[in-house]
């Protein structure tokens, strides 16, 4: 995934639950993914990184604050309404790290990505459980990349 930052100016800013004229984005697969969000009649409402969550990260064993990217409301083929809680992330870090005979600084740092990750999303799944919410990672693979 190749960094590419910058500010989104949506086409439906009524749409967007936060200050329209700050949302930034860390990567193309996320001002992707904000297109599709404020384009979609499907999609209510959408905001990004509006939520905190704590957790326990692995590596320290000290509280910290995720913030998810979206937390996006969806109308359903039913009518209905689901309150979605979205993280982009290429579809590698999502996976363990195959485990290898050397220990590079490379493989050290895809173990603690995934250790971290891992952490956050299980605290982002008990905070959406709580709220009657779903949980969603979404990788190139739901982008279509």
């Amino acid at each position: 995934m190749r960094t590419h930052k910058g500010h989104y100016k949506p086409r439906n800013p009524k749409k967007y639950k936060g200050d329209p004229s700050n949302i930034i984005y860390r990567s193309s697969w996320e001002r992707m993914f904000m297109v599709y969000c404020d384009n979609n009649p499907n999609v209510l409402e959408w905001s990004s990184e509006e939520v905190v969550i704590p957790y326990r990260s692995p590596l320290d064993g000290r509280l910290h604050r995720y913030y998810p990217d979206f937390l996006i409301k969806v109308r359903t083929a039913r009518g209905a309404t689901d309150t979605i809680l979205i993280e982009v992330k290429p579809y590698a870090q999502t996976q363990p790290p195959t485990v290898r005979s050397r220990k590079t600084r490379k493989y050290l740092n895809e173990v603690a990505t995934y250790g971290i990750n891992s952490s956050k999303w299980k605290f982002a799944n008990e905070y959406c459980k709580d709220r009657g919410w779903k949980f969603q990672i979404v990788t190139e693979k739901e982008l279509g990349i």
